[in-house]
């Protein structure tokens, strides 16, 4: 057992500035270590090659109770046969460790606040480790273990033991070679056992990456701090419905009706409330208020990414019924939209009992977390899912009074909850961290700079004390997700995915599903919070603003009952499309959110389905790779009548627009018009917006601020047009559009070429892979090769089908987040569904499946995903008899 708070190690699949950050941790404490292993031969031919994993022959797994099978394909992806289901997963745990173990090592290292413990005292790892431990990701981690079926934990053990049973005869220079150069530097020791709580470690930085509008609900409060003024902050923020696309359901689609009251399924932490004070924090706004509000997001930010961020973050799924398949039977798609990096965030998987029964009830295939056993997303013999992001409102941030040790409760002053965290630093001494807590949740805002707060009284004086930011997320209060992941691994029917929905805590994702016998269905699951209608708020109740931490009313009242979650099965439109928008209109249903993805994706989604159906000719698995390739733009269609009526009189900067005139508005990699029209939307949105938001708000170009300009198109004379950093001159609609058009003709002839005809989108749009800890620029050009696949020039742009995104707010076009995997499923005829990842099945630099699939990835196509024993024996290349 840890210390109270500690874990261990995480992966890094961020947005290039913060995993570049994460990067230069390591470089400070391993460039010398590296530079002296990148020369020498025997860096790239033996110690590359020694962590490589045997996947032949026979070896011996320590606590087995019968032979397993490991069937690995040509791309190294294992199909895993046992009698028993825990040598099911002791299996999984072995062969994870072998090819993924320092992946494995590195998120527990982050989910657990131990990051500095690995790479030493350097700052940004330190500061992670503070708001993780403030967060107590492992606590409760620990606290969920009690909670599980007695089956789960065993499962979850049985990993561990297949784990550990690997790592127990190899020294670290064996298992990885970041341990070799990381050794180099620091004491890297033996890595520690591996233990269920690792793995239920890793759930928390899943749901703290997919946990929904918190960003929105600060975003709201810090423009206010530069924009005075309600209205203008609403506008940055307009409704789903301003969007003018459809929600996943309808209310006639719903299986449960959606004037049903829903009662509150109370709150674990549910107390009497005391007196109610006024409500009147925010909108408001101080020195002292914009501080805490500040602070809250760099303690945020502090928080390594894992698995995305922002508006890229989201995900395709849909399903079609069988009478619109070729097959006869229903299929489904899926591609989560994630940060990218090596390895990929997925790991692909079989697992099958040799004889399916109640005692070994496994038989499915699909993509698990390097870390947690069973498959998360994928099909077995009935069923195919799929997960979306719901993006519902699962945290909300609370403005609370505090004075000296204790916070304003109602009239009342009660005491903050304390507990004192171990930060131990590798090489240098361990630091003390005091976590306090409200009823609530933990306080943020204090976290990096205790004194930039704590010194900061209100506006009314220090006998009202000083402000504070506290979270409550959901995520915080121990669930059953990881019951959830194995009910879905075993699931027939609708009635068992509800079942399992019912345990899916979190993160709260929209489910997708079709089954072998003719059902296509969506259900949400997830906990969501009720809260109370405060009719005297000076904002919405609705958690899109932060709350009054002093005022009762604003406490959340319990979670949305599990049986008043929407679903539907077999709907009249014969498909099902998930891709983050709404899941309702709005007012129907139960409250999940106001701040949904605008439903770019998945108008497109709907439009490709619905011409097809009417054509009359059914869909095939290539039908539905296609769709997931499509990279046509919804901001063309909006943007280019303005832009091609905005008259530019010199010839030199009109070529650019004569680009628009022809273009059918797909974003090709090999585009010039492509090119062109992105640099101007990056340029748009800088020339509109910059001069009136916070930095940290400024527009990552997603779908929202695609409706935002949409609709300011119609004011010429906006606001947000001027620009507040020429004095003396107010500045119009055309005259912005005019400013982005000439200024991204100068910079494209800068970035590529004076003649327009050689511009691509492709040579702007890059995706470049790095690995976590050893890709940073400051890493040998040698070790660099190694660790980094070769960047590839990408097709698509953000809020399209084709989803690679990219953030206008940082001025690059760099691919920051993207498909991370893609499946395709046939129930009528399981083994010719599809399915590809990023890089590969393996996290080890040196093996031929590091990024085997990339190239394949990048160009949209897919690989078989047998399932059959015999077109998984059909497809073998290796097999490993693993014995006790």
């Amino acid at each position: 057992m840890t210390a109270a708070g500690q874990s261990e190690q995480p992966p890094a699949h961020a947005p290039r500035r913060r995993r570049s950050r994460l990067r230069r941790v390591v470089v400070v404490v391993a460039v010398v270590a590296v530079l002296a292993l990148a020369a020498t031969v025997a860096f790239a031919t033996v110690v590359v090659r020694r962590p490589l994993p045997q996947t032949s022959g026979t070896a011996q797994v320590a606590g087995l109770t019968g032979d397993v099978r490991v069937v690995r394909d040509e791309r190294g992806v294992p199909q895993i046969y046992a009698d028993d289901a825990e040598d099911l997963f002791r299996a999984q745990g072995f062969v994870a460790a072998q090819d993924r173990f320092f992946e494995m090592d590195y998120r527990r290292h982050v989910t657990a606040g131990r990051l500095a413990e690995l790479v030493g005292n350097v700052p940004e790892a330190i500061d992670a480790d503070k708001v993780v431990r403030t967060f107590g990701w492992r606590r409760v981690a620990e606290q969920e273990l009690a909670l599980l079926e007695p089956e789960t934990r065993a499962y979850l053990q049985a990993y561990a033991d297949g784990v550990n049973a690997y790592l127990d005869s190899r020294e670290p220079d064996e298992i990885a070679v970041e341990y070799t150069v990381l050794g180099m530097s620091v004491d890297v020791g033996t890595p520690e056992p591996w233990g269920p709580v690792d793995s239920l470690a890793w759930l928390k930085a899943m749901a703290w990456d997919l946990r929904g509008n918190y960003d929105d609900e600060l975003d709201r409060a810090l423009a206010y701090s530069t924009l005075q003024d309600i209205s203008l902050v609403d506008e940055l923020f307009p409704s789903y419905a301003a969007g003018g696309n459809a929600t996943i359901l309808e209310p006639r689609d719903l299986e449960v009706d959606p004037a049903a009251p829903a009662d509150a399924a109370p709150a674990d932490d549910a107390d009497a409330a005391p007196a109610a004070a006024s409500a009147a924090v925010v909108p408001h706004t101080s020195q002292a208020l914009d501080s805490a509000l500040a602070s809250a997001r760099s303690a945020l930010d502090a928080v390594p990414v894992l698995v995305g961020e922002g508006e890229g973050v989201g995900s395709n799924s849909w399903a079609v019924s069988g009478d619109h398949t070729a097959s006869g039977k229903p299929m489904l798609a899926n591609d989560p939209h994630l940060a990218l990096a090596a390895p990929s965030i997925w790991a692909q998987v079989g697992l099958h009992c040799n004889a399916v029964s109640a005692s070994c009830p496994f038989d499915v295939a699909g993509f698990s977390f390097s870390g947690f056993p069973g498959v998360v997303i994928g099909h077995n013999g009935a069923l195919a899912w799929g997960l979306t992001n719901m993006g519902a409102d699962v945290t909300d941030f609370f403005i609370e009074r505090v004075r000296d040790d204790t916070y304003q409760r109602g009239d009342e002053w009660e005491p903050i909850d304390s507990r004192t965290e171990t930060i131990r630093v590798a090489g240098s001494a361990a630091i003390d961290l005091t976590v306090r807590s409200t009823a609530h949740g933990p306080i943020i805002s204090d976290v990096l700079d205790v004194d930039a707060v704590a010194g900061a009284p209100t506006e009314q004086g220090t006998l009202l004390g000083t402000y504070a930011v506290s979270l409550a997320w959901t995520a915080l209060t121990p669930g059953r997700t990881a019951d959830a992941v194995f009910a879905f691994d075993t699931a027939q029917n609708a009635d068992d995915v509800r079942a399992a929905a019912a345990l899916f805590d979190v993160p709260a994702q929209n489910i997708v599903f079709a089954t072998a016998d003719g059902h296509i269905g969506y259900q949400a699951p997830g906990r969501v919070p009720v809260r109370a209608d405060v009719p005297d708020s000076p904002v919405p109740a609705d958690g899109s603003w932060p709350r009054d931490g002093r005022d009762p009313r604003f406490d959340w009242q319990g979670w949305v009952p599990a049986d008043q979650m929407p679903r539907a099965l077999d709907p009249a439109s014969g498909y099902i499309v998930a891709a983050n928008q709404a899941v309702l209109p709005a007012g129907t249903g139960p409250f999940l959110t106001n701040d949904w993805d605008y439903g770019f994706r998945s108008e497109r989604i709907r439009t490709l389905l619905q011409e097809q159906i009417d054509s009359g000719d059914p869909f095939t698995v290539d039908d539905f790779n296609r769709i997931q390739n499509d990279d046509w733009s919804a901001f063309a269609k909006v943007l280019l009548p303005a832009l091609l009526d905005v008259r530019l009189d010199d010839e030199h900067t009109a070529a650019g627009q004569r680009l628009l005139r022809e273009w059918d508005g797909h974003m090709d990699a090999d585009s010039p018009a492509a090119a062109y029209f992105a640099a101007v939307w990056r340029n748009l949105l800088k020339d509109t917006f910059w001069d009136d938001l916070p930095e940290s708000m400024r527009p990552d170009g997603g779908g929202k601020w695609l409706v935002v300009v949409r609709d300011m198109l119609e004011r010429p004379d906006d606001r947000f047009w001027d620009d507040r950093s020429t004095l003396n001159v107010t500045e119009s609609r055309d005259e912005i559009l005019t400013q982005a058009m000439v200024s991204a003709r100068r910079d494209l002839t800068v970035e590529m070429s004076k003649n327009p005809d050689d511009w691509s989108w492709g040579t702007l749009h890059r995706l470049q892979l790095e690995h976590p800890v050893l890709g940073g620029d400051s890493i040998p050009a040698l070790v660099r090769r190694l660790v980094n696949p070769s960047a590839v020039s990408m097709p698509g742009s953000s809020s399209v089908v084709n989803a690679t995104g990219w953030n206008a707010g940082t001025g690059s076009f760099e691919v920051t987040t993207g498909p991370s995997m893609r499946m395709v499923v046939d129930l009528g005829d399981l083994d010719a569904s599809t399915w590809v990842v990023v890089t590969g099945a393996s996290g080890h630099p040196g093996s031929p499946h590091y990024a085997d699939q990339l190239g394949a990835w990048a160009q949209g196509s897919t690989f078989p995903f047998p399932f059959s024993r015999d077109a998984v024996e059909a497809a073998s290349s290796d097999v490993l008899r693993l014995t006790p």
